[in-house]
């Protein structure tokens, strides 16, 4: 695995980066043998990482199959390091999209990774031809290989556009589903969270949801939705979403819409912190980020800090209606408090609110 750290940069940002690298490859199933982190000016147009330490890569990585990189590479960059180390290399959102490949179960899931692969492949596929380049242009020079490469991305953006037609009916399906829920007008609270943040653990512990839940990165792809009895008697539905992450590929952003509309249409965001994690404050503000992608940032929002469990103490007292609660998932601490707050929320009894993470992280601290 390689990372690179540009000079002026915060170190730990880079290293913390690079280890969770590591935690994503584990989850696609790889072993990590080793890792590189590189600080630099600027980053190489023609390999990311300088040809020199490329080279000093080439001479550590014998008896590897797969070198990783903590960026997102263009067509050529991965090609010319390809070339250079004699390995195969997967970026960042490769390694990603890699992931969600494998974990996506629904026909919907399925459809949104399929079309964010054929997105980040479309500007790579010249890459596939380099051995027919002689053949790409100019008067007399034209033949197979042109034809065979547009011939290809002729069929992706076919196949792209097909995708992009059965997500549209899947969305107009849930729209049906969803209207029996507005008639008899159900809260929603959906969770939302950086990966590994225990959202799954949480939903299992609330509703008795069985949920399969691994300490993994993106161990839960598609959205699950339950019933969640109330403590002045009334019934919300609990929405399961799918994580979020630092350097979140824009692919699936854009490929997980109709998945994501179950956020859109939430009553009240739940949004789960890993407080135990010692980088939590900058997973917070990845997920606060992508809220705001989506139109999200002003949604009323309770923060629920995960995992007390591990500090061995709660980092705050609860005050009902602040809009954040200390819990644990695994032993149950503090989720008849979070049940509680959640009455208070949709009461209209409390601070809570968009945008609240910064002041409520400082206050944890």
């Amino acid at each position: 695995m390689v990372g690179v750290c540009r000079r002026g940069d915060a170190r730990w940002e880079a290293e913390d980066s690079l280890a969770e690298l590591e935690q994503l490859a584990r989850s696609a199933g790889a072993r990590v043998a080793d890792a590189v982190l590189q600080e630099r000016d600027r980053l190489d147009p023609r390999y990311l990482i300088g040809k020199g330490k490329a080279q000093e890569i080439r001479q550590r990585c014998a008896g590897v199959d797969l070198v990783i990189l903590d960026e997102e590479l263009s067509g050529s960059q991965q090609r010319n390091l390809e070339q250079l180390l004699g390995k195969r290399v997967v970026d960042r959102t490769g390694l990603i999209l890699d992931i969600f490949a494998q974990r996506a179960q629904s026909r919907e899931g399925k459809l949104q990774v399929e079309l964010a692969q054929l997105d980040y492949l479309l500007p790579r596929l010249a890459g596939a031809w380099t051995h027919l380049e002689r053949l790409g242009g100019g008067i007399g020079t034209r033949g197979p290989g042109e034809t065979q490469l547009e011939s290809d991305r002729r069929r992706i953006r076919t196949r792209m556009a097909k995708l992009r037609r059965d997500l549209e009916q899947v969305r107009r399906h849930r729209a049906l589903l969803r209207r029996p829920r507005r008639k008899v007008p159900f809260p929603i609270l959906a969770l939302v969270g950086y990966t590994n943040a225990g959202k799954s653990s949480l939903l299992n512990a609330m509703t008795h949801a069985g949920v399969a839940v691994q300490d993994q990165l993106f161990a839960t792809l598609d959205p699950t939705l339950r019933r969640l009895a109330l403590p002045d008697d009334r019934v919300a539905l609990l929405s399961d979403t799918v994580g979020f992450i630092r350097k979140l590929p824009h692919q699936l952003v854009a490929a997980f819409q109709a998945t994501l509309e179950e956020i859109q249409e939430a009553t009240i965001l739940l949004h789960v912190v890993d407080v135990s994690h010692p980088h939590a404050e900058a997973q917070q503000a990845a997920v606060e980020s992508v809220l705001g992608e989506l139109g999200l940032a002003d949604r009323l929002t309770i923060l629920v800090f995960n995992k007390i469990d591990r500090l061995g103490r709660s980092p705050f007292a609860w005050r009902p209606g602040s809009g954040r609660v200390a819990i644990s998932a695994k032993t149950g601490a503090g989720l008849e408090e979070l049940r509680q707050e959640i009455v208070y929320c949709l009461n209209g009894n409390t601070t809570a609110g968009g945008a609240i993470g910064r002041e409520a992280a400082q206050a944890t601290a």
